[in-house]
Formats: structure tokens, sequence, C-alpha cells
């Protein structure tokens, strides 16, 4: 695409917002923005503040530059915003212009989202994105905003035959209003429990009670975090294995890893802050390829392809699978993974480079699937209510039903 079009691609890298994984996003735009190749690409960095403030600067592609507590009131660095008008399709910068000042409409080619949780791989952004026209690296709307719903994505792959690991979902109006009622369901799962935020990752505000009170603590822990928790039985001895994805109507699964914990289960720290905190998930420790028979392989990597589908995926994915006594269940679908596991990539032969060369190929080739269809249909619908006026629309008393 790049030669087609005989310049660089300006690609707009997205990432911080307003997501307790705030920290993590910063970590992987740093890799992504490296491994943007400067021959092929135009690099923009768009940071969103923890308060939701839109900046852009260069000094923003050096990760020191986090260290700063006010980096808005650094030289150099401007408020922005990208336009929701496709006409523009970009940014315009500043977002507001003063008395006499000027701003200016920056066209951007593709944009690369790099935010983890809440606003932004949760489908916000991306339905930004879809209003501006732009094209964007990984899954859409929906893909997105059901991934980061662990209740309903146990849903839709529970309805697709795909096994996942038994669990309720619990809401905050219920927990405030009938703890004991709630602890009597939780009994029925049985000690221990694992209890998670309904929609964070990073093993944030997650906890594994072993008994009701460390339940009931647990609950009011992450009830903090999210409206909505999702309570599963934890499988004893269980591994965990996790599987990459790439690709959009045709999709290629990676090898697979087995991470290595040394707590009840993989914590925010093993992570990203073993080995190093700036090597991000690559920073964690596991066996790649995963030491399992070939066909137990095989058929994990064909459940990873499967719930990606199942989800209406595109671009990206890391499923993560629970693996008990033979029989694997998917545990979660990140649609924005670490790093966006390079390290599973990397074991494959590809660099990092190349990663996302190809998620900028799939995401122009899923733009070039979108304009096949058609936005613009008019009905003459206006036309007749105008001279009709509106009893004659649907639902007034003797109107016409078209």
């Amino acid at each position: 695409m790049t030669g087609m079009l005989n310049r660089k691609l300006t690609v707009g890298v997205i990432f911080g917002s307003r997501s307790v994984e705030h920290d993590v996003s910063i970590v992987t735009a740093q890799q992504v923005m490296r491994a943007l190749d400067p021959a092929k690409y135009e690099v923009i960095p768009l940071y969103i503040t923890r308060a939701g403030t839109w900046l852009t600067s260069p000094a923003l592609t050096d990760i020191k530059t986090f260290q700063i507590e006010k980096i808005e009131e650094l030289i150099g660095v401007r408020e922005t915003l990208i336009s929701p008008m496709p006409s523009q399709h970009g940014m315009i910068t500043p977002p507001i212009a003063g008395y006499l000042a000027r701003n200016a409409l920056k066209r951007l080619d593709v944009v690369f989202p790099t935010v983890h949780g809440s606003h932004g791989e949760d489908g916000t952004l991306q339905g930004l994105f879809e209003l501006a026209d732009i094209p964007y690296v990984g899954c859409g709307v929906l893909a997105s905003a059901l991934a980061n719903d662990k209740a309903l994505t146990k849903a839709v792959l529970s309805a697709h035959g795909i096994p996942t690991v038994e669990g309720i979902t619990v809401r905050r109006a219920e927990w405030q209003t009938g703890r004991a009622a709630v602890l009597e369901r939780l009994e029925g799962l049985g000690y221990p429990l694992f209890v998670k935020p309904n929609t964070l990752g990073s093993s944030i505000g997650i906890s594994r009670p072993a008994d009701a009170k460390a339940a009931a603590a647990a609950l009011d822990v992450a009830f903090g975090l999210d409206r909505a928790v999702v309570v599963e039985k934890a499988l004893e001895g269980a591994l965990e294995i996790n599987c990459a994805l790439l690709g959009n109507a045709q999709v290629r699964a990676s090898l697979l890893e087995q991470p290595i914990s040394f707590e009840e289960f993989l914590t925010y720290e093993e992570k990203y802050m073993r080995g190093g905190a700036a090597k991000g998930m690559k920073g964690a420790e596991r066996k790649i390829p995963a030491p399992l028979p070939q066909a137990l392989t095989e058929q994990i990597r064909e459940l990873a392809v499967r719930a990606f589908q199942a989800i209406d995926g595109r671009g990206t994915a890391r499923i993560d699978f629970l693996l008990k006594d033979g029989q694997p269940f998917v545990n979660e679908i990140n649609t924005l993974p670490g790093s966006l596991a390079f390290y599973l990539w990397q074991a494959e032969g590809m660099t990092p480079a190349q990663v996302v060369d190809e998620l900028i190929r799939l995401a122009l080739e899923a733009y070039k699937e979108k304009a096949r269809t058609l936005y613009d249909y008019k009905s003459g619908l206006v036309a007749y209510a105008a001279a009709g006026g509106l009893k004659g629309m649907k639902g007034s008393k003797g109107s016409k039903k078209f």
C-alpha cells in the first residue's frame, strides 16, 4: 500500500486514556512506535491523559516524557482531537482556536489504537474511527465491545459450543442490596473462586478468595472498579495457555505459550514488571512453544480461531485459555493484547516491524471491504412527510404504512 501511494503513510498512534490500564497502554504505544519503520511511516503520537485530554507532540515518542507530572505544560505539547467528520479525515490541532489563533488539520491514513481496557479497547474509540471514516488497526466496534465484557463473551462463546469456565455475573446494585443472597449463590460454585471486574484486563482487581469472608472483601474491591463482576470456579492445578491471532477473513494462529506464574495466578506485576517494565509482556517468564502434545496444541489453536470468529474479530487478538485435565477452556479474549503479543510472533520468525506492517495492511484491507457497503439511501420519505404533514407517518391514527 505504501508503494501504491508513493509516500509514507501517516499513522496516528493513540494511547493512555481514562483507564486503569493507562500505564500498560503507554508501554505498548512506545513499543509500537519503535517498531514502525520511519522509512514507511510518519508516526503521530496522540496521548490521552488520565483526565481525557488529547495531546500531541514528538516528545510523546519518548517514554521518559511520562515521568513528568504535567505533560500538557511541556513546550511543544499541544491539545488535539480526531474529528468525527469524514471530510476532515484526521486530527485538528488545537481543537479550539482562540481569537486571532489558527488550528491545523492533519490527515491520518490509518489509526493505530493502543489503549487497553476502558475508553479504548471497549469499542468507544473504534466508534469514533467509524464516524470519521478512518482506517484503524484491530477489531471493530462490536468485537471490541463484546470481548471487553467477560459475561457477554461467555454467553456468545457458549452459544457457539466453545467451552468456558463455569461462573456467574453479579451486578453492583445486586451486591449492595443483597450481599447474603449473592454469597449464597457463590457457595453453589464452591471455593476457591476467582473474582474479576467484568470489563478490566491486565489482572487488575482480580482476586482468588478461599471462603465467603474473603469473597465479600474481593467483591467490595472489584465493585470499586466495575459495575459488574464475574465470579468463576477456580480450576485447581489448571495451566494458562495463550494463543495470538492475526487476520481478517483468513486467520493465522501463533505458537502457544505457557506463562509461568509464581503466585496463585498471573498478577499485573508478573505480566509487566518482571524483567523490566519497558519490555511489557516480553518481560514475563513463559515457555514457547507450550510443552503440550501436538493434537492438543492444534485443538487449542483451532478453538482460538473459532472464538475470534465468533465475536466477529479482525486484525489481532490474544486468546487466553485454562487447561485442566486435557480440556481447554477459553478464559479471556484480548482484542488489544499487551505488547501486541510481539513475543509470540517473534517465536514464529516475525519481527515487531513485520507485525505492525501486517496489522496496518489488515486495517487497510478491512477499510476497503467497508467501502463496498452502501450508507447513503434516499427514500423520498422526507418529501412525503413534508407534503402530507406528520399525520401520515407510521403510528399516527389512520396512517398509511410503508
